[in-house]
């Protein structure tokens, strides 16, 4: 969704992001927010954006490595030196980038990739399985992508086009897992390391043009880049159109207003948001509760009036917009039939019971929600309320088991594996659910194929373990009239740019 903004002020977030209690893999870029209006009565006529040189921030004597690099800014232009295996579109299904074909071996839990025989890097040197190897290996070592390697048991490079990797669980759908940015071995520990991207690092602090780039055209033959100290001067430089572009969190914490017209487009992500249980605490560890608890809920007030429409209410571990999404297992519980789960199990209006609801306080919006919660779960049986804690003391009262309900955020990968939410010990396992059943229909779901995708979301709707709410959205903004055909994706927010159309001051782009 793209938002045309004329408004003298509009009001921007700063985030400083905090996650949750747990990430399957930390926020990649999003340390900005927006608080944007969700409706406009009319749009007005766009006006143009007097910019010659579209620029990008970017911090200066920091390292562009994808792995290493400091989230945001650096991550933003890194879309433009560095390409992965594979790219997600907004759909989150994987299409090739530098693989040209690959293939799973569902006996042997092997994926085979072969790599595009055109692929070569700025310098003019081949791209290798080795060079893809060397990424990988240091991607599982790291915070930014450790998590998708969890279930990784080897990788080899079998010739210098094809890699070999062997898993210790089947997953029809691992390739959604390695968009993740290659570099050339040898070069990791430069300021900029050697890509095969459109773009090319230049001295004079600017992106130009791949010279052995293996796409096609692109819009722009420069891109200019503005040195930042920090993320307050970068917000600053787009709001005095300094620079022009910014990926941001718009439900991050903190809050700045600055002047300009500005066009924002919402991009779906994988960071969800849910309600977790103490499966410890009466009625918790009734199923019939927790189902009823979720089905009450309404979601979509949650994102239209609490998040400004940033986000897609979900009621399965699953983002609405994956094509294998399966919405028929998604249900509404009435009031009379909460009331009577409630009852069924020892709650009710003689016999009261209260519960409160952990929410870190620095997240403003996150205790918006945890409120509205409260007020939806509430009835004359049962008394919900908010407890807020400083970040510390929240994470170290989930991982104590001193809480009854929690409202936590966790970053999926793409592949929707939620063994760490459901699986004995997993990380943000905090409420002690315990289902092997439940487990194996997950492993099923990851193999592929609408059968098990509807037999994980029916069992998981009768255990409900924990209850998703929403998928969070983040923001690219752009001043007005700049830029058409916009397409980000959470995985590349300059996803299609050859088709992106530029409309500068003294050029036709």
């Amino acid at each position: 969704m793209t938002r045309r903004l004329r408004a003298l002020a509009l009001a921007l977030v700063l985030a400083l992001a905090l996650t949750g209690c747990w990430e399957a893999e930390p926020e990649p870029d999003d340390f900005w927010g927006d608080e944007l209006p969700q409706e406009e009565q009319e749009t007005p006529q766009r006006e143009p954006a007097q910019i010659s040189d579209f620029t990008l921030p970017y911090l200066s004597g920091q390292t562009f490595d994808p792995v290493t690099c400091i989230d945001g800014v650096q991550q933003t232009v890194g879309a433009l030196l560095y390409e992965p295996l594979f790219t997600l579109d907004n759909s989150f299904a994987p299409q090739p980038v530098l693989c040209e074909h690959s293939s799973c071996d569902a006996d042997t839990l092997t994926w085979t990739f072969v790599l595009c025989g055109d692929a070569v890097f700025s310098d003019g040197t081949a791209l290798t399985a080795n060079d893809v190897l060397a990424a990988y290996r240091r991607a599982a070592e790291s915070a930014r992508y450790g998590a998708r390697f969890a279930n990784v048991a080897s990788m080899n490079a079998q010739d210098a086009h094809t890699l070999v990797i062997t898993l210790t669980r089947s997953n029809g759908s691992f390739p959604a897992l390695l968009d993740i940015p290659i570099v050339k071995a040898g070069t990791e520990n430069d300021l900029v390391p050697l890509g095969t991207g459109p773009y090319v690092y230049t001295d004079g602090a600017a992106l130009t043009v791949n010279p052995h780039w293996h796409g096609s055209s692109l819009p722009l033959e420069r891109i200019a880049l503005d040195a930042v100290k920090d993320n307050d001067t970068a917000l600053s430089r787009f709001a005095s159109r300094s620079v022009h572009f910014l990926c941001l969190d718009p439900t991050g914490t903190g809050a700045r207003t600055v002047g300009g017209a500005v066009e924002s487009t919402d991009v779906p992500t994988t960071a969800m948001q849910y309600l977790g249980f103490n499966l410890s605490r009466t009625p918790l560890g009734d199923a019939a509760v927790r189902r009823a608890m979720s089905g009450v809920i309404d979601r979509g007030t949650l994102v239209s009036s609490l998040l400004s429409g940033h986000g897609t209410a979900a009621q399965l571990p699953i983002a609405p917009q994956d094509a294998d999404y399966p919405d028929a297992y998604e249900y509404h519980t009435t009031a009379e039939e909460y009331a009577a789960a409630l009852e069924a199990a020892g709650v009710t209006a003689a016999r009261p019971r209260s519960l409160t609801l952990l929410v870190n306080e620095e997240n403003a919006f996150r205790c918006a929600v945890a409120e509205s919660l409260c007020a939806q779960l509430t009835t004359a049986a049962l008394t919900v309320t908010v407890r807020e804690l400083p970040w510390g003391e929240y994470a170290a009262a989930l991982e104590a088991g001193d809480f009854d309900l929690y409202l936590g955020e966790v970053r999926l990968t793409a592949d929707w594996d939620a063994s760490a939410l459901l699986d004995a010990g997993g990380a943000p396992n905090y409420g002690g659910f315990v289902s092997e059943p439940l487990s194996g229909l997950n492993d099923a779901f990851l193999l592929g194929g609408n059968a098990s995708a509807a037999q994980y979301a029916e069992s998981f709707a009768e255990e409900t373990p924990f209850a998703p709410l929403l998928f969070k959205s983040k923001t690219v903004l752009t001043p007005s009239g700049l830029v058409d055909s916009m397409t980000p994706t959470a995985s590349d927010p300059f996803y299609g740019f050859a088709d992106w159309s530029f409309h500068l001051s003294d050029s036709e782009s």
